[in-house]
């Protein structure tokens, strides 16, 4: 046992990836930066929790996009100059071999002082062969058998490195998607053969019994964020058996834990193995239980840290009409008092920064007066993030009359070729935009855009192929700062939009009022009621009522800001997850 001053720990939080900082290189998109506000949050709540992710010596990549294509290349940067190396080595079994981890640490400081440590495992260590110093080399690797040694790391290794750490008051663990899924198996082997940390995990779950099986699952919490199939990794007998060992698979085979074929699905081990199943939406709570008939799933919708997502401008207005913000973001709900005049003037900063970056990372120059629209996420093909593109003619016809500047930002996984093709479409259209609009990309999203963007444009459009998106947090930041939303209705947006008052839905349910509905559109039709909805409500609104239009800005901080908040989402796991699995 090694104790290095650190704080109690009751939560363990495993998420393969954990976004801090963009110095810290260690994410892709959404997951991780939800992981980072539910570690801020949970520091500002003096929770005794303790993070583990992974340490990527590449990173996920840096974007380019020369010639409208997207190239990767791996991430160059320091460990050493952002976090602490630990005088801690701990060994799992993978492949058959024994692979030593390092261990390395950050601290997130809450408001009130209390910390949070985040701890990183590392493979690439002299110790370890070739093959096996590479394990932790990039975030999301295609392969399956690279991705299973990952999880195998996360899962196996997470807890062994929190007890060699000295953490042994922990009662809940948390598993951050299915990722973390081998956790429990970790759990299940140290009850059933006990535990060395001199030594290394076997994998042998020998005598292992669903009464050890329940005693585990009480102490799980699992959370799955994707309906999308690809988004719930499978593994085939052969690779699973290859990784960790085929007598550990069939002890999960024989608790229930694979899949009838033999398969190891991350999500099915992760749902049988914890007593709280949730998704990250109402609907996507509805769509994981249709999904998985025979698990209840429970919802904890996401929500964002608002200190770290509130632009400078955003911050000082709410320092100066809602005190106590940064404490409790429930204060946001009082947002309606703020004037309007105060509120359209921190936005005008909060623009005109986003349009000297944009054209500082871009080389485009966007006009401050100008109707300006954001679409910033993973690119992805149910995201459609390209579909504002789909027609340059009727978009040219719009802008005739209302200018519009539409700015893009977000990467396409490396393997996920429908994906690269949408940037090139939106490369396209930066070289050659349609009359009256302007069209930028900025490269290399990550916090920093993200914190420009969502703050800086006028309205935030995201446009996924419902019931895929299962939450979507970008359009809470964007809220936030008093920039409302034009979105489909799926994920958060289900719950948060009110036509008209928070922002607008491009696919209003008929009778709803406000805004494009009424008759049927041929095909999907989605496209047409998104210019529509520009043509007819979002444009004529923001320029000839700007009084109206910071209206909606304004409650939709205090309508969504105020609740989907990483605080409100952190204090429902703690009431409906954690503490019965603490009291069990």
């Amino acid at each position: 046992m090694v104790r290095l001053d650190l704080p109690p720990v009751t939560i363990a939080y495993y998420s393969m990836e954990i976004a801090l900082d963009d110095r810290l290189p260690t994410f892709s998109g959404g997951l991780g930066v939800l992981a980072g506000d539910h570690v801020r949050a949970a520091a500002d709540r003096g929770l005794p929790l303790g993070a583990v992710t992974l340490l990527y010596a590449h990173g996920f990549f840096d974007q380019s996009t020369a010639g409208g294509e997207q190239h990767e290349e791996p991430v160059e940067w320091c460990p050493s100059s952002q976090l602490e190396e630990l005088p801690v080595r701990v060994a799992v079994v993978i492949s058959g071999r024994r692979v030593e981890l390092g261990v390395w640490r950050t601290v997130v400081e809450g408001v009130d002082g209390h910390r949070v440590p985040v701890h990183f495992l590392d493979t690439d260590l002299q110790e370890n062969a070739p093959e096996d110093r590479r394990i932790t080399d990039r975030l999301y690797v295609s392969d399956p058998y690279d991705r299973l040694r990952q999880e195998a790391v996360l899962g196996l290794g997470g807890p062994l490195v929190l007890d060699t750490l000295g953490y042994q008051g922990i009662k809940v663990h948390h598993l951050n998607e299915g990722h973390g899924s081998l956790v429990p198996v970790a759990l299940l082997a140290r009850r059933v053969a006990g535990f060395d940390p001199a030594g290394a995990l076997s994998g042998h779950l020998v005598g292992v019994a669903q009464t050890d099986l329940a005693a585990v699952r009480r102490r799980c919490v699992f959370t799955t964020h994707t309906p999308v199939p690809a988004g719930h990794d499978r593994f085939s007998r052969g690779t699973a058996d290859v990784v960790l060992g085929q007598p550990l698979l069939d002890a999960l085979d024989a608790l229930g834990c694979l899949e009838e074929d033999g398969t190891l699905n991350m999500t099915v081990l992760g749902m049988r193995s914890a007593s709280f199943v949730n998704g990250v939406s109402l609907r996507h709570r509805d769509v994981t239980h249709a999904m998985f008939p025979w698990r209840p799933v429970e919802a904890v919708t996401n929500g964002v840290h608002s200190v770290t997502w509130a632009a400078p401008a955003t911050a000082e207005l709410f320092d100066r009409h809602l005190p106590g913000w940064r404490q409790d973001s429930q204060r946001l709900r009082c947002a309606s008092g703020i004037p309007l005049s105060e509120l359209r003037a921190a936005h005008e900063r909060n623009k005109h920064l986003m349009c000297a970056e944009v054209r500082r990372r871009s080389g485009v120059a966007l006009r401050p007066d100008v109707l300006t629209i954001g679409v910033a996420r993973r690119f992805a093909t149910y995201k459609r993030n390209d579909l504002v593109l789909a027609d340059l003619d009727r978009l040219s016809a719009i802008a005739e009359c209302a200018p519009i500047q539409i700015v893009f930002a977000g990467k396409a996984h490396p393997g996920d070729l429908e994906a690269k093709a949408m940037i090139r479409h939106v490369a396209s259209a930066t070289g050659a935009p349609p009359s009256g609009v302007s069209v930028a990309f900025v490269e290399n999203y990550g916090m920093q855009v993200g914190r420009l963007l969502c703050a800086g444009v006028d309205v935030w459009l995201n446009t996924p192929i419902p019931p895929n998106e299962a939450s979507g947090t970008s359009g809470m930041k964007a809220a936030l700062n008093g920039v409302p939303s034009l979105s489909t209705l799926d994920g958060w947006w289900l719950e948060g939009w009110i036509q008209g008052v928070t922002g607008w839905a491009i696919d209003v349910p008929e009778g709803a009022g406000g805004g494009p509905a009424g008759e049927a559109i041929p095909g999907d039709g989605d496209a047409e009621r998104l210019y529509r909805a520009l043509e007819t409500v979002v444009a004529p609104l923001y320029y000839k009522d700007p009084d109206a239009f910071s209206a909606v800005g304004r409650h939709a901080i205090a309508l969504n800001a105020s609740y989907f908040s990483a605080h409100r989402m952190v204090e429902e796991y703690v009431r409906r997850a954690y503490r019965p699995a603490i009291d069990a």
